[in-house]
């Protein structure tokens, strides 16, 4: 098997890739029989030359190649027929701006393996950059803290080397005595930023000793969806219950944002699921937070305060609770709003690495290996013969559309 890592060609550009250099040296020692070559890129964050002092070899056409290792969609023009690729599509839930690419994709027969859509035996996902989601936006969430309060200044993310250089700044952190965060989300992205909260000067307390008690440190807590939402006959919980029927529960979390100064989400939210605050909510006296860091980014949705992402450039916007309006973030009635929606670009080296792991521990061995699990199959949305694989035969009707 031969396998090229592609240049990124989405515009914006992405600084990420699949493998480091290093990574690519341990495929090559780990898989003998495999040829793994490398499309030299001016954007991506690892030089060419790190990859040759690795003892990888570039390769500018990589048609004689079997698989083809991306990171973001690829722009139609540069996709090979008749080739395996790894990419992030962003086709599985019908996004409308992917569906010419789906379709060129079954044109020029191309197998298409969706990250998002790796999962292991028990259909969990596999891989993402989730983890350097919630580490980045934990990191930018303080950073916001201090533009809002004029407590403290720390450096941006992307002006770090790495992950340690940004971590050297945290230690500028000051936090009131009686500040609360709150923080959702038990996944990746929120394990990603408990990470970074652990290396802070806070404490981490129950849910119930953050609802009723007062402090005299900095401290926060972390709740999973059974903690912020209740069914409404009952007050009860059941997560089976709540993915099937969500109409029947409401949010609690209401209940957090009277106590908390700052909240982060990291949550995944479903369609159908009750919306963690409302803009009414907001509007309320009992509101009390002045900042949200909304890592998961759903633009008019859970977090209601984010009514669109935010840029790498200028990662904070002011949203008026009572207006619902953008405004400036001095405004006595502004929410500071993080909403960055791709964080872990900030740190594409770190992130690339944490990424590259788990393919070399994870998926390379199903492609290259024994599948019992299938794990390549089920990823697989097309197939090289130009069709549909059955899982995803409802793209169907999205690829016939014409959009």
């Amino acid at each position: 098997m031969k396998i090229g890592i592609i240049r990124e060609g989405k515009t914006p550009p992405d600084q990420r890739v699949t493998l480091s250099p290093e990574q690519c040296a341990e495929v090559k020692t780990k898989y003998p029989k495999v040829e793994l070559v490398v499309q030299p890129s001016p954007i991506r964050k690892f030089l060419d030359s790190e990859y040759t002092a690795n003892g990888i070899e570039l390769q500018e056409d990589l048609s004689d190649c079997e698989v083809l290792m991306g990171v973001k969609e690829v722009p139609v023009e540069m996709l090979i027929p008749n080739k395996t690729y790894f990419f992030f599509s962003h086709t599985f839930k019908l996004q409308p701006y992917n569906a010419k690419l789906l379709r060129e994709i079954l044109a020029k027969k191309i197998r298409l393996v969706d990250y998002e859509v790796l999962k292991d035996e028990n259909n969990n996902r596999l891989i993402g950059f989730g983890r350097y989601a919630g580490v980045v936006g934990c990191y930018n969430a303080f950073r916001t803290l201090g533009v809002k309060s004029k407590f403290y200044d720390l450096k941006a993310a992307h002006e770090c080397d790495n992950r340690d250089e940004m971590e050297s700044y945290l230690h500028k952190v000051k936090l009131p005595s009686n500040f609360k965060c709150v923080l959702t989300g038990l996944g990746r992205v929120g394990n990603g930023a408990r990470e970074i909260i652990k290396l802070l000067p806070i404490k981490e307390v129950s849910k119930s000793d953050f609802l009723n008690n007062t402090f005299n440190e900095p401290v926060f807590t972390h709740l999973d969806m059974d903690d912020y939402n209740k069914r409404i006959s009952d007050g009860g919980f059941s997560k089976k219950d709540f993915y099937n029927q969500p109409e029947l529960y409401k949010s609690t979390f209401p209940d957090y944002a009277a106590e908390a100064d700052m909240y982060i989400a990291c949550h995944y939210w479903g369609e159908g699921a009750p919306f963690i605050f409302t803009r009414e909510d907001m509007k309320t006296p009992e509101w009390n937070i002045s900042v949200v860091a909304d890592i998961s980014c759903d633009i008019d949705g859970p977090v209601a305060s984010t009514i669109r992402p935010s840029t790498i450039a200028d990662p904070t916007y002011g949203y008026h609770k009572l207006s619902e309006q953008e405004c400036d973030l001095s405004d006595p009635n502004a929410i500071a709003v993080m909403a960055v929606d791709n964080l872990p670009c900030e740190l594409p080296r770190d992130a690339s690495k944490d990424f590259g792991r788990v393919i070399i521990d994870k998926i390379l061995p199903c492609l290259i290996g024994d599948d019992p699990h299938a794990v390549i199959e089920r990823a697989s949305e097309t197939t090289l013969e130009g069709n549909l694989s059955k899982p995803f035969s409802y793209l169907q009707d999205y690829v016939d559309r014409k959009v």
